[in-house]
């Protein structure tokens, strides 16, 4: 089994849905009382929304790195960041680390080809829809990525996810709001699946919502996390 190196607390509580659920698939494909290897390291989300927001963003990166290179140490044999975000620094983290950092869009897009989806829309914060960090390897996996076009509903969405789910808090309003912005690209786009690309958005949104194919980018990552560290798959740098 390998170890896994996990960069959590961005927030807590998608952290929680990455501990529980790779214990528990694990141990679903393992059985007995067997759980994960695995190390997290839990940031002070709050240090990190600071450094966000004012745009500095180098600073996240060495930070992260940082982090990333002790759990390389520890004895993990590939990172996984715990959140969609912070992808935008996924290369930069790891071109300072000597072991594999499995990115979140390469295990959503394996799900929607294996589903024969091709044309998808993708929600997530702010940065994720409007930056090209996750829709440039979303596209380089052979997708075609829309994301909400209206600065209303980019800064509405984005505020759900930081003033809401990252705390927890569930509101039927907030997912009467993503329902309506999901069924406004299905009606203009075509989109034929949705990617909830942030990983509390899943809290909100379910699958009997919706008309189309969810592809949860928490889920996703958390099965190909699964399959590495039980060496069902092999590992790519």
């Amino acid at each position: 089994m390998k170890t896994i190196g996990i960069i959590g607390g961005m927030s807590y509580e998608s952290s929680v849905h990455y501990y529980e659920r790779i214990n528990n698939q694990v141990n679903v494909l393992s059985g007995g009382l067997t759980c994960a290897k695995m190390i997290i390291y839990n940031v002070n989300f709050e240090d990190i929304r600071k450094l966000m927001l004012a745009g500095e963003w180098d600073k996240i990166g060495v930070e992260l790195s940082t982090i990333a290179k002790i759990l390389e140490r520890a004895g993990a044999d590939y990172i996984v960041i715990a959140t969609n975000t912070m992808h935008k620094l996924a290369d930069y983290v790891q071109s300072r680390i000597d072991i594999p950092l499995i990115h979140i869009a390469d295990c959503v897009a394996d799900k929607c080809r294996e589903n024969n989806v091709s044309n998808v829309g993708l929600l997530g914060t702010r940065y994720t829809m409007v930056e090209d960090f996750l829709k440039t390897r979303l596209r380089d996996n052979g997708l075609t990525v829309t994301t909400p076009q209206n600065e209303e509903n980019i800064n509405e969405i984005d505020r759900i996810i930081f003033d809401e789910l990252c705390k927890g808090v569930i509101k039927d309003s907030s997912r009467a709001y993503y329902i309506d912005v999901i069924n406004n690209m299905i009606h203009q786009n075509d989109i034929e699946g949705v990617i909830l690309g942030c990983t509390e958005i899943e809290m909100l949104v379910k699958q009997a919502d919706l008309d189309i194919p969810i592809f949860d980018t928490t889920q996703s990552h958390i099965d190909s996390i699964v399959d590495y560290s039980l060496e069902r798959k092999l590992i790519k740098k």
